[in-house]
């Protein structure tokens, strides 16, 4: 397997208008697939009603890194492993959203969720699970405990 193994993704977005009295539109990430190249480079719509529209943003990419194995592990030992989708909102168009990066470390999801970014998951099919745990097997080494608990945590007749 090489060391920085990548596949390019197609995001699929839906957008509700006027979900409730609130807020005048609603995403949510609808789909994620893979992208072999048949989608071509730019978004495109395929679906809109007035109500509900599907925008389909192609071509963007999914590397593995050895420093985040730990949060490839964390997903896969999930019961339903997800890809996480970092996404926007156009700031002068709010009917307008796009994804801006598509993950599959739980950690790097934690990070950007910190930061008060955007991001929503999606059920990891079986083939990119297979994929992901080939990668996380060769690269994830559990860190070694550093050090015993405190006696003062310990129960009395343990210590």
């Amino acid at each position: 397997m090489p060391d920085r193994p990548s596949l390019n993704v197609a995001v699929l977005i839906e957008r509700r208008k006027q979900p409730n009295p609130w807020e005048a539109w609603s995403f949510r990430i609808a789909d994620v697939v893979i992208d072999t190249g048949t989608f071509g480079s730019t978004m495109r719509t395929l679906r809109d009603d007035g109500q509900t529209a599907q925008v389909l943003h192609p071509g963007l990419p999914v590397t593995l890194f050895r420093d985040e194995a730990e949060g490839y592990y964390l997903n896969l030992s999930t019961p339903q492993p997800v890809w996480f989708v970092m996404w926007r909102i156009h700031e002068d168009d709010p009917s307008r959203a796009w994804p801006e990066r598509v993950s599959l470390s739980y950690n790097e999801a934690g990070r950007l969720l910190d930061a008060q970014e955007r991001v929503d998951n999606v059920p990891l099919p079986s083939d990119v699970v297979a994929w992901l745990q080939a990668y996380t097997d060769a690269h994830y080494r559990p860190e070694p405990k550093r050090r015993a608990r405190p006696a003062s945590f310990r129960r009395p007749e343990q210590r």
